[in-house]
């Protein structure tokens, strides 16, 4: 499965971002191969709708699920839209983007299904 999970650096060891579309960048991996690149997140800077286009940059890069610590009403919907399964983990800073993919191959991680706050709508955070 091709996932992204929300980061704060550029490697596969870089910390957990617990935010979705203001995060700093994503971790796009195989989890079949173990293939990944880091990309960075093209909304960060967004003066409103950062969710919807960090959303659309994910799909567009070919996910099939993605992982963060928070998806706003418009995030959900948009990823919903593109098939695109989303997981919850935990708002802890210290774990690598590598110890979240393997929470998700553990089966320790929570599959959302709603938006798990009500968003920003504009606020740069």
């Amino acid at each position: 499965m091709k996932l992204a999970i929300s980061i704060s650096g550029k490697t596969l060891d870089s910390p957990f971002d617990a935010r979705f579309g203001r995060a700093t960048a994503f971790c796009i991996v195989d989890s079949v191969s173990g293939e990944w690149q880091a990309f960075d997140n093209p909304a960060i800077s967004a003066s409103g709708g950062a969710g919807v286009q960090a959303a659309q940059f994910v799909a567009s890069q070919g996910v099939q699920a993605v992982i963060s610590g928070a998806f706003g009403p418009n995030a959900y919907d948009t990823l919903a839209a593109a098939d695109i399964e989303m997981y919850i983990a935990p708002r802890d800073q210290t774990q690598s983007a590598a110890e979240i993919l393997k929470l998700l191959k553990d089966g320790k991680l929570t599959q959302v299904e709603a938006a798990t706050n009500k968003g920003h709508h504009g606020e740069n955070r």
